[in-house]
This record gives structure tokens, C-alpha cells and sequence, in this order.
């Protein structure tokens, strides 16, 4: 079992008889490295000073402190606490044992002491710890490798999903860092929308983490849109206008293809999936491309939807100026109970001064001079 069982025992022997020490040292020292303490107080000094030890053979009608008193302040010691402790006793009544065992020792030997009795009983004791430290150690080791490929795994995931998103960005560059801003909008969104009743069950740390990280894949189905369509510095017409709909769908199916070439799943992918297709839908049911209404879109679309019109309303774009704030929270406002999903709506009012912070904060840089 590795390190944990390379070397002999270490017992300590804890008796204020040099007999019972030098019994207990001659029956043990070929087996056991045992160390001897003559006093309460003295075992506890050693024991506290970090020496290593296995076992306590604890005495327990020894001079103040007795051997209950030992075990208790041992008992309050974090790094001493789960130490195996066997009592040794001249002590002969049955309920004297239940005491002893009660009171947190794992076992209790009588004296005088057998030495058969007295090897069997260490030894066995002994192995019992050393097995759990193994066991400890082991799991300790495991967790560190679950942790180190769980955050291995979420680094790929995160490179993933900037990858992708800023393929999409590259064929509407004059998005900046739109990506950016509408996730922490999704974020505080989320994250308001908890304190409401109606969503406070799906709404876990979990689940927002997931809504953050895949909210930059929204849309990534711009790529299949025709540069003719995608990157025209006017209004479209109705024709190109079916066209650029089309880029919700181009979405789902783009990260579906990467999943079924792949032969896997995610849930941070099924997100994305629900934000790609469906952050167009409207409350009322008039959106594209499905036509889904109220809750029957995804909480997560929901989410982006007004994040996305506030930032590309507030935003610069070759076809339009930017919108002062105040106008552009009134018109998302406007669309409570038709484009958008009512209740979030009211989280997004009562957090317009955040999203103006987001705005700056992430704010593309200024157009160079002509």
C-alpha cells in the first residue's frame, strides 16, 4: 500500500509504572518503534510536538492529568484526534470498559498484561490505521486529480468556446467585444432574476456558470450567413432580411454537427444550443425561427435576448450611431410582455446602471482617425 505502510509501527506507551513500560517495550520493540512516555502531561507535549505515532497505549489511573483526561485534550486537538488510543487498566469492572470505550478509545486491556494479548491487539490496531491513512492519502490524490482534470476540462471547454465565438466575430468584426458585454449581461441577469420566485429553482450557481460560459456562442451561426447579407452597411431588404434569420438555425446545427462528429455531449452545449437558436424568439410567440412562445423558449435565450438588443442598440454599427442609454432602456423596456419574457424584464430594470457599467467597462476601442 505504498508509503503509508513502508517502516515498522510507532506506539507510544503512556504509564507512570516503569514496569508496565518496559514490559510493554520488551514484548513490542522487535514489531514496533515505541517510544515511552511516564506522565499525562509529558505524552501530550510529545504528541503535540508532531512526533509520529500510530498507537497510544494510555494508562488510565496515572497522576493528574489521568489517562480520560489525556484522551480528551487529545480529542480537542485537531491533528491528534483521530489517533487510535487503547487504555491499559488495573481497573476490572465490565462498566469500566464501557466507559473506556464510550469516552472514544478502541480498545482496553487489563492488567497485568498478557503479551499475546498485548501484540495481537496493537498489531491489529496498528494495520486498522495505517490502512485508513492509506485510504486518506488515496482519496486525497484522487480528488487532486479530479480537480486538476475537472479545471483541465473547463479550460478546454472555455477555449472552445472562444474559439468558435471569435470565428463568428471575424465575419461581423464590427461586433467588438458585443461577445463580451452580453455574457456579463446574461451573468447579472441571471442572476437578478433568482431573487423572483419563479425561476429561483433552476437558477443554481451551477447553472448561471453555464449560461455565462456558453452565452458567447450566440451567434456563432453568423458564419454560415453570406458575407453579401452579413456584412451589407445598410438596412436589408426582405429577401436578405430571411437570409440573416436564418443564422439562428445555422447556429444549433453547426455546435449539433461538432457533436455528433465528435461523439459527444455537454450541457454547456445543450445551452449554447437553446441560446444560438432561440435568443430571436419573441414572448408573444412572433420571433424566429420556431415561433416558440413564453416559457416555452429557454430560460437561457430568454436571458440573451434583451442582453443582446440593449448592447447592439447601445453599440455603434456601420448602418446606425449609437443610442444614449436612457433611450435604448426605454425601448428594451417597451417590449416587456411581447418581445420579451415580463419578469425579466423587471430584473433588467432594476439593473439598467450595471448594464451601463458593462458597457464601459468592456467598451470597444475608438475608430481611428481618418
Amino acid at each position: 500500500m505504498g508509503e503509508i505502510f513502508e517502516g515498522k509501527g510507532r506506539v507510544l506507551v503512556v504509564d507512570d509504572s516503569p514496569d508496565v513500560i518496559a514490559f510493554c517495550h520488551e514484548v513490542l520493540r522487535n514489531d514496533f518503534q515505541v517510544r515511552a512516555a511516564a506522565s499525562g502531561t509529558a505524552a501530550l507535549k510529545l504528541l503535540r510536538s508532531g512526533a509520529a505515532v500510530d498507537l497510544v497505549l494510555l494508562d488510565v489511573m496515572m497522576g493528574s492529568p489521568d489517562g480520560f483526561a489525556v484522551l480528551r485534550e487529545m480529542q480537542a486537538t485537531p491533528a491528534l484526534a483521530g489517533l487510535p488510543v487503547i487504555f491499559l487498566t488495573a481497573l476490572s469492572d465490565t462498566s469500566d470498559e464501557t466507559d473506556a470505550l464510550r469516552r472514544g478509545a478502541v480498545d482496553f486491556i487489563r492488567k497485568p498484561i498478557s503479551g499475546e494479548v498485548l501484540m495481537a491487539r496493537v498489531r491489529n490496531h496498528v494495520e486498522l490505521k495505517r490502512a485508513r491513512d492509506y485510504l486518506r492519502h488515496h482519496n486525497e490524490r484522487l480528488e487532486e486529480e479530479v480537480a486538476r482534470r475537472t479545471a483541465e476540462n473547463e479550460l478546454i471547454q472555455d477555449i472552445t468556446i472562444q474559439t468558435l465565438a471569435s470565428l463568428a466575430e471575424t465575419r461581423d468584426n464590427e461586433t467588438g467585444n458585443h461577445i463580451l458585454r452580453t455574457k456579463h449581461c446574461v451573468r447579472l441577469l441571471a442572476l437578478e432574476l433568482r431573487r423572483f420566485p419563479r425561476d429561483q429553482a433552476l437558477l443554481t450557481d451551477a447553472q448561471i456558470a453555464l449560461f455565462f460560459k456558453s452565452a458567447p456562442l450566440h451567434d456563432i451561426g453568423k458564419v454560415g450567413v453570406p458575407d453579401r447579407v452579413l456584412l451589407k452597411p445598410g438596412p436589408l431588404n426582405a429577401e436578405e432580411w430571411e437570409e440573416m434569420k436564418k443564422h439562428a438555425r445555422y447556429g444549433r446545427e453547426a455546435i449539433e454537427r461538432a457533436e455528433a462528429q465528435l461523439g459527444v455531449t455537454a450541457e454547456f452545449l445543450r445551452v449554447a444550443k437553446d441560446i444560438a437558436c432561440s435568443h430571436h424568439e419573441r414572448w408573444d410567440g412572433a420571433g424566429y425561427p420556431d415561433g416558440l412562445a413564453g416559457e416555452a423558449i429557454p430560460l437561457s435565450a430568454r436571458l440573451m435576448a434583451p442582453a443582446d438588443v440593449y448592447d447592439a442598440l447601445i453599440s455603434r454599427r456601420c448602418y446606425k450611431a449609437p443610442m444614449p442609454h436612457r433611450e435604448v432602456v426605454e425601448l428594451v423596456a417597451a417590449g416587456r410582455g411581447t418581445q420579451f419574457d415580463p419578469l425579466v424584464i423587471d430584473a433588467f430594470l432594476n439593473l439598467t446602471d450595471e448594464f451601463e457599467k458593462v458597457s464601459r467597462r468592456y467598451a470597444d476601442p475608438p475608430e481611428p482617425a481618418p
